[in-house]
C-alpha cells in the first residue's frame, strides 16, 4: 500500500519540526524543500538517522528542486521571512507574497491534487494568495491559526485552574493575530464553563472577569510574547504541532472540527474571505463550515477582526499581487 506523501515547503525551524513529527508518527513519506543548497538534504539527514531509535521506516528526505514534490497528497507552507527590525507591514506583505506566488505556482504545476496548509505570515493574507494563484478549490486551501491559537488559549486557562489540559474545550475565531476572537462563553472544563469555576475560584464574579481578560490578552500576544523570550527566533514546535493536527484529520479523512483559516460564502455574515472558523476536516479539506450562534458582543469582535483580515487582503492588493 502506497504512504501518503507529504511536501513541506520551507527548511526552517518550522519545517525541521514539521518533518520531525511526520517521520515519528509515521504519517508518510515527507519530502522537505528549501531554495537554500544542501540545506534541507542535512536537515532530514539528520532525523533519518534518529530511525532506529525512534522506531520508524517513513523515509524523509530533503530537496532543492519542486519537482521531488510531485504527486504529494498534503502540502504544508512555512515558506516567508519574519518581520525584521524598521520593517513595515507592506515590506514584509510585499517580501513574503514573491515568495508565495512563487511556491503556489510550483505547487500548482507538480501537486495539483494536493491539500495545502499554509502557515506563512501574515496568514490570512498567504492564504488568500496562495488560493488565488493556485485556481484550487478553496477547500483545498486551509490556513493553520485557529487550532494553535486555540490550542494556546486552552493552555493558559488549565494553568490557571490547575486541571490537565486535555479537558479543556477552547476556541478563537477570527483573524491570526490581536484582533483574534477567543470565545469565553464557550470555554468549557469537561462541560462546566470556564467562567463558573474562575468564579468559584475567587468567589468573586469581578475577579473571574479580570482574570479571563488577562487570558485572552495573553493568548492574544502569544506569539509576540514567545518571540520576546527567544530574542533571536519566533514560535516553532507549536505551529507545526497544530498544522500536524490538521495534515492528520485530512489523512485519516477524522471529520475532526477544528478552527481554522477557512473560506467564508456568506457563513457568518462574510462573504469572499478567509478568515478563522471552526470547520469539519477531512479526506477532502474543509468539507463544511460549522456556523453556530454569535452573542452580539461576540459577533462585533469578530466583525471587528474581520476588518482586519480585509485591509490585510487589500493592502497586498494594492502592491499588486
Amino acid at each position: 500500500m502506497r504512504r501518503a506523501k507529504i511536501a513541506l515547503i520551507g527548511g526552517g525551524q518550522i519545517g525541521g519540526v514539521l518533518a520531525q513529527l511526520i517521520a515519528v508518527r509515521q504519517l508518510g513519506d515527507g519530502v522537505l524543500f528549501d531554495i537554500v543548497e544542501d540545506f534541507p538534504q542535512g536537515k532530514t539527514l539528520d532525523i533519518a538517522e534518529a530511525s532506529a531509535i525512534d522506531g520508524f521506516d517513513a523515509r524523509i528526505t530533503g530537496t532543492n528542486s519542486y519537482a521531488d514534490i510531485a504527486d504529494s497528497d498534503i502540502v504544508i507552507i512555512t515558506a516567508g521571512l519574519p518581520r525584521k527590525p524598521g520593517m513595515s507591514r507592506d515590506d514584509l506583505l510585499t517580501t513574503n507574497a514573491k515568495i508565495m506566488k512563487s511556491v503556489a505556482e510550483n505547487v500548482a504545476k507538480y501537486a495539483p491534487n494536493s491539500t495545502v496548509i499554509v502557515i506563512s505570515n501574515p496568514l490570512d493574507a498567504m492564504v488568500t494568495l496562495f488560493q488565488k494563484v493556485s485556481g484550487f478549490p478553496y477547500n483545498r486551501v486551509i490556513g493553520q491559526a485557529g487550532v494553535l491559537d486555540s490550542s494556546r488559549f486552552a493552555t493558559f486557562i488549565a494553568w490557571e485552574l490547575g486541571v490537565s489540559v486535555k479537558d479543556i474545550n477552547a476556541m478563537t475565531l477570527g483573524g491570526h493575530g490581536d484582533t483574534m476572537v477567543p470565545l469565553t462563553r464557550y470555554a468549557n472544563v469537561n462541560g462546566i464553563p470556564v467562567m463558573e469555576l474562575l468564579e468559584r475560584k475567587y468567589k468573586d464574579a469581578g475577579k473571574a472577569a479580570e482574570v479571563m481578560n488577562a487570558i485572552i490578552e495573553r493568548t492574544k500576544m502569544a506569539g509576540g510574547e514567545v518571540v520576546k523570550l527567544l530574542k533571536t527566533g519566533s514560535a516553532f514546535y507549536s505551529p507545526a504541532s497544530a498544522a500536524i493536527q490538521m495534515a492528520e484529520a485530512i489523512l485519516f479523512d477524522e471529520k475532526r472540527v477544528l478552527p481554522v483559516c477557512a473560506h467564508l460564502n456568506g457563513q457568518f455574515g462574510v462573504e469572499g474571505y478567509y478568515v478563522g472558523v471552526p470547520a469539519i476536516i477531512g479526506k477532502d479539506g474543509v468539507e463544511n463550515v460549522v456556523e453556530f450562534s454569535l452573542a452580539e458582543e461576540e459577533k462585533s469582535a469578530l466583525d471587528k477582526s474581520v476588518d482586519a483580515v480585509k485591509e490585510l487582503v487589500d493592502a497586498m492588493n494594492r502592491l499588486g499581487f
